[in-house]
């Protein structure tokens, strides 16, 4: 189990390949303040007890891929550094601390009774097929259920995550269809607990979803509240396998600096431009965000679709997927497997 003090983020880590130092961050006056500071590896190995030396220059070796680094200070506290690359010369992520990072909070385990989940195909502008769903929280309260307006209910992010994975398994095994991703929103709130990438990592584990079927939607104006703490909380979630989605681009900020930052798999077009769809303006701002997204190795969704005659103008601006009620509108559980298998 994770100890108390781990129940929020302890800091975070930058890494520069070219200089080979490692940047740590983690709040002063905290039982790691210790490690704070621009280090070297050499510098930096001489905080581990023995065995811990050395796993560092391992961790960071090759320039791609999760970073999942184990070490003990000289004090024995333990702790993890757990991220990703997002270039060959550089990586962030999340300083964790505890004895095992894979041991998570019981509680995550158990979803609230009035959570309901309802589920909305996304469907392959490729092929016409549906590809994924995205899992909305709806709340049962005995008469009507509802779009969740509570929050603030930590539980939220665990309970959506529990239910999706467990759904998105139902889904695989009836359509024998190995390719279907879900989509689940976090907030800036879900991304400050510590220990949702080992929620994350044994929902995966637990119903064999590979790498990239549970996607995290996430919004650029949600994570830019703490860019920093954000950056390594999504670094850390890639680290375990899960797909990034920068939700809602188009809206707000947009800022191309965090897109360069982000490593999103996918970008989602606000509603606000699709639904503008077939204005010259328009048309050409969203024909530049597919080709960059593909360029940036990024799929592209258009949500909010509401005529099915828009999907041949989509595929042509370059979109991948569609979303919206001229597909279908949320719905339960049983009703999306029939749906995926009719």
């Amino acid at each position: 189990m994770l100890p108390d003090e781990a129940s929020q983020p302890q800091g975070s880590w930058h890494w520069t390949a070219s200089n080979r130092h490692l940047v740590i961050d983690t709040p002063r006056g905290s039982a790691l303040s210790d490690l704070n500071g621009d280090w070297s590896i050499a510098a930096l190995e001489q905080m581990f007890e023995g065995l811990s030396r050395g796993r560092l220059d391992k961790a960071f070796d090759t320039a791609d891929g999760p970073v999942r680094c184990n070490l003990t200070l000289s004090s024995g506290q333990d702790i993890h550094l757990v991220g990703a690359f997002v270039g060959e010369d550089e990586a962030h992520g999340m300083v964790l601390a505890g004895s095992d990072f894979a041991d998570i909070d019981p509680s995550d385990l158990q979803p609230g009774p009035d959570l309901y989940p309802v589920f909305q195909p996304i469907v392959s502008l490729g092929n016409g097929h549906v590809a994924g769903f995205e899992a909305l929280a709806r709340w049962d309260d005995g008469a009507h259920r509802n779009p969740p307006s509570r929050y603030e209910d930590e539980a939220l992010a665990s309970n959506m995550l529990i239910r999706s994975a467990e759904t998105l398994s139902k889904l695989r095994e009836a359509s024998g269809r190995a390719d279907l991703f879900m989509h689940v929103n976090l907030t800036a709130r879900d991304l400050a607990r510590s220990t949702l990438p080992a929620l994350v990592e044994a929902l995966m584990q637990g119903y064999d979803l590979p790498e990239k079927a549970l996607r995290i939607e996430l919004t650029e104006q949600a994570a830019l509240r703490d860019e920093t703490d954000a950056l390594a909380a999504v670094m850390a979630l890639k680290a375990v396998g899960a797909g990034l989605v920068l939700d809602d681009f188009g809206t707000g900020h947009s800022s191309f600096a965090w897109l360069a930052d982000f490593p999103a798999d996918s970008l989602k077009i606000d509603h606000g431009l699709t639904r503008r769809l077939g204005q010259q303006r328009t048309d050409t701002i969203l024909g530049t965000l597919t080709l960059l997204a593909a360029r940036l190795g990024m799929t592209t969704t258009a949500e909010g679709v509401e005529h099915k005659d828009d999907a041949a103008r989509l595929r042509s601006l370059g979109f991948d997927y569609a979303q919206g009620f001229a597909f279908a509108r949320p719905m339960e559980e049983a009703n999306a497997i029939a749906f995926l298998t009719s």
